[in-house]
This record gives structure tokens, sequence and C-alpha cells, in this order.
């Protein structure tokens, strides 16, 4: 049918029986009466030329004789009508909770009409029209006529691409952002330094990527973020860095002196380090100028603090420590210890003016976090008994932990995936609200640009799918016949998505 491949499936959908040609040298998007996305760089005027290239661009058959358009039946214009009063189409997406992209599409002869309150629902109506876009065995180009009305069921709806424990080139994040488009995604969590490596390029510490990066092209610059972030808006998408610390941070070191505590082996230093050193003064003023710096290249009100496996037995070693320790009277409980560095790294994060996110360890142990803190839920199969936890304590919360992609075995894997609900766990309606959304998690010991996008997708599909349509759209069977037309669609598109099962796409034979 001619919904058969929409992914993810809209909210309210209905397909008439009635076909319209499109004629690619006439039919035209253009920003309809009144719409308030003016001329400009802003996505909605990028977007429109973006979408007619993916509308008829791939074509092997778009220059040859089609068909002759048979009157009364020809598509002219997609208007789209952009109703919000405000100039949020050129500003960076902010805020994590009210984006309103509602979006209505309406197809009828000779003219469709798209609208949205703001351009963020635009974009993802842009993609739902594209998707309803056909060719016929003689390269015609149809669509039928459509009234879909459509919005998210999750405000937050992520992918997470590690470039520490391997440099992701520039063009592979780029792609996989239009992908993250392609699947209506909108938050590209950036871990962008590790133990491993600190790729991202510090103006007030050049050192730091300096010598803590692989090799000294394998770094992001300025100008490299940028790219990022706007490449991103311009496809609807926030980019939230994260900067884990007070462990993950052994690259951090090589090169800032003094960050990392020393270790002990008895009485003598073994020659190691472990996570940051929280006991030192010279450390908060050092976090202090990196998140100062951080705070104006990333525009996103959050930033993700990390906080996850912190190691205890370096600071056990450590004679300053363990005196410290005694001065602070929190006696043997190193749990104390990391709680009173995160709450002056919340504290710093605060004076910047950004919210953040942690990871659940933060909220296990008792570290005194703000009320507006954001926790993201990521450990193992008890993650229903901790959305519980997070949630009755009153916190924002986002779930990634069974949506972790580095984990791959033999056979449809994303179903596992598409089963996952979000909500099924122990807890008031209050409670439930408080959950945001998810994230798909790449995470890099296995992966970089040669296989970062087949294994990303059609597998985050799923994930795209569940935490955008409604809560009953669970048939599996009809889930697999669309996704195996939009994993065709991604490829056509420049996408590398691996295969879901045997089978081949349209247009390989087409292009025979």
């Amino acid at each position: 049918s001619p919904s058969g491949s929409l992914w993810p499936l809209p909210r309210s959908l209905s397909i008439l029986p009635p076909q319209l040609q499109l004629a690619p040298s006439r039919f035209q998007l253009v920003h309809g009466p009144g719409s308030t996305a003016g001329p400009g760089p802003a996505p909605p005027l990028r977007a429109l030329c973006r979408y007619y290239d993916y509308i008829f661009g791939y074509s092997q058959w778009q220059n040859r004789g089609q068909r002759p358009l048979h009157a009364g039946t020809e598509l002219l214009q997609l208007q789209v009508i952009i109703s919000s009063k405000d100039s949020e189409f050129v500003k960076t997406i902010t805020c994590i909770l009210s984006i309103s992209i509602k979006d209505q599409l309406s197809v009828t002869e000779p003219m469709a009409v798209l609208k949205a309150e703001k351009v963020w629902g635009a974009l993802r109506g842009l993609e739902t029209f594209s998707q309803l876009v056909y060719e016929d065995d003689y390269g015609s180009f149809l669509i039928n006529e459509s009234e879909i009305t459509d919005y998210p069921r999750f405000a937050h709806r992520g992918i997470l691409l590690d470039t520490s424990r391997h440099f992701l080139p520039l063009k592979s994040i780029l792609t996989n952002l239009d992908a993250m488009a392609f699947n209506k995604f909108n938050v590209l969590h950036w871990h962008i330094v590790d133990d491993h490596s600190f790729p991202y390029q510090s103006t007030t510490f050049p050192e730091l990527s300096g010598k803590g990066s692989y090799f000294y092209n394998h770094v992001y610059t300025p100008t490299d973020v940028r790219l990022v972030i706007e490449y991103a808006r311009l496809r609807g998408i926030r980019v939230i860095p994260e900067f884990d610390t007070p462990g993950h941070t052994q690259s951090w070191g090589k090169g800032q002196k003094d960050l990392l505590t020393p270790c002990y082996n008895g009485e003598h230093r073994s020659g190691s380090y472990g996570p940051v050193n929280p006991i030192l003064n010279t450390t908060y003023h050092f976090m202090t100028d990196l998140f100062q710096e951080i705070s104006q290249v990333f525009p996103d009100t959050y930033v993700h603090l990390g906080g996850d496996e912190v190691d205890f037995s370096c600071w056990k070693s450590n004679p300053d420590v363990t005196e410290f320790m005694k001065q602070q009277g929190f006696g043997t409980d190193y749990a104390k210890l990391e709680s009173y560095y995160i709450e002056k790294i919340l504290g710093i994060v605060s004076s910047v003016n950004k919210g953040y996110i942690v990871w659940q360890e933060v909220f296990d142990k008792g570290v005194k976090i703000k009320s507006d803190t954001i926790v993201e839920v990521w450990i193992g199969n008890l993650y229903t008994t901790e959305l519980s936890n997070v949630t009755r304590a009153g916190f924002t919360t986002i779930l990634a932990a069974p949506w972790y992609l580095d984990y791959i075995s033999y056979g449809q894997d994303w179903k596992k995936y598409y089963n996952v609900q979000p909500l099924n766990f122990s807890g008031s309606e209050k409670q439930k609200k408080l959950v945001i959304g998810g994230e798909a998690c790449l995470w890099g010991e296995f992966v970089d640009a040669t296989n970062l996008t087949p294994r990303l997708w059609p597998r985050a599909s799923a994930v795209g799918e569940r935490l955008w349509s409604s809560e009953n759209v669970t048939n599996i069977g009809d889930a697999y016949n669309r996704l195996v037309k939009h994993r065709c669609r991604m490829v056509r598109r420049g996408i590398a998505a691996e295969p879901l099962y045997v089978g081949y796409c349209d247009h390989e034979i087409r292009e025979l």
C-alpha cells in the first residue's frame, strides 16, 4: 500500500485511493501564505531544497520519457505553513521538554498543504511527505490523496555516538545526522571524549587534544564543532556534548598536569593515575574554565556530565586523599568523596547557565542533585526498577538501558529493541510523565567509520518508532514490512543501512 513504507508510523493516517502524479519539472515545494518562515538560511528554506532531491534526485528514471500526465491528476505544489510568530527557526533548539512539533499534512489535487506551529514540526512533516511519494513501473512519481496528523510520543529521541574509542571523521557524523532526520530523532548525544582519546580541541586548553588525541588530525576543531551543530540544527536535531568525569578521564591527564589522582603502591607512587583528583583547588579552577568554554561552544541548554563507573581503588591508595577524607569526616566512604566532587561540578555548570544530564550512578550514590537534573538510566536488565526509583524521587528521566546497540547478535535483533515498552514500570501517571524519552547508544570499542552506519541503521530505526509512534503500534509483522522498505529508502539516500533479512530493494532493479 502507499502507506506501507512510512517510518515511524504517524499518529493519525488516512490514505485514499485517488492517485496524483508529480512532474519533477513542475512540482514545487514552497512556503505557504502566512508562513513565518521567511528568507534566509533557516531550516525550512534549506529543507525544501533538500527534500526535493530526496523525492526526485535519486531516480534513474527522472530524465526519461514519463507516462503522460492525465488532466486533473497532477499535484503541483506542497505548501509549508509555519504558524508560530517567534523567530525560533533562526535559533538553535534549546528546550528539552516543550518543543511543539505537531504537524498536519493534507494531500489533495492540485496542492498539498503542510501546517505546523513550529519549524521543527514542518521538518518532520516534510519527511513524512517524502515517504508518501513512490514510483510506478514506468518511472512516474505518484502520491495518494492523504490526511495525516502527527506528533511524537516522547520529546527526547536520541542517538549516542562515541568519538573517543575510535575517531569518527566529520563525514561519518554528518551522514548519521541525515539518517537521524530520516527516522525523526532529535538529539545527538555526542560522547566526544573518554579514557582513550580527547579529540575535542579546546581553545582554552589546547594541550588536552594536543597530547590526548590519537593523532594531530584526530581532533574536532572549533570549526568542525560549529559545522556539526549547524548541520544538526538545520535537521531539527540538538547536540548535547558529554564531558564525563571524574572517571573515564585518562586521556585528559596527558594534557593537563596534576588533574588526575596519582596512584600508590604502598608508600610509593606506582606511576599510574586514577580518576580526576577531587582534593585540589586547581582541579575546580580548571573545570570552571573548561565548562565556561563548553557553555559558549555548545549552545544547547544541557550538558551531559557523565558520572558513571568511578573506580575508587586509586583514591584509596593515595595518602593525601586518605587525609582529606579524614578532614572532611567522610571516614572510608569513598562514595561521599565522589559526591563531594560531583556536587562541585554541578555548581560550576549551573554557574554558566547550563542544565545537566547525569548517568544513573550519580543518583544511585545519593549525590545531592538539583530537582531539575535529568537522570539517564543505562544499567542492565533491572532498568524498570531504576525507572521506578528515579521517577519516584521526582527526577526527569531518559531511558537507554535496553537500547545499547553496540551489543550485536545473529538474527533480527531490531525486534528486541522494537518490543521495549519504556513506560512498563511500576509507578504513577505522574512518574511516567517524567520519562521524556530515550536514546539508542552505539559505544565505540568495536566501531569506527567502516562499520558505524550499517551497525546503527536500521536497528536504531526500531528505537525511533518506539519513541515516536503511539504506544499501540506494536505489530511486528507490519513493522518488518515497513522497515524493509524504509531501509531501502535510506540506502537510496546514501545511508549504508544493513539489510534486515534476505531480499532486495526495488531501486536495485531499476538501476540495472
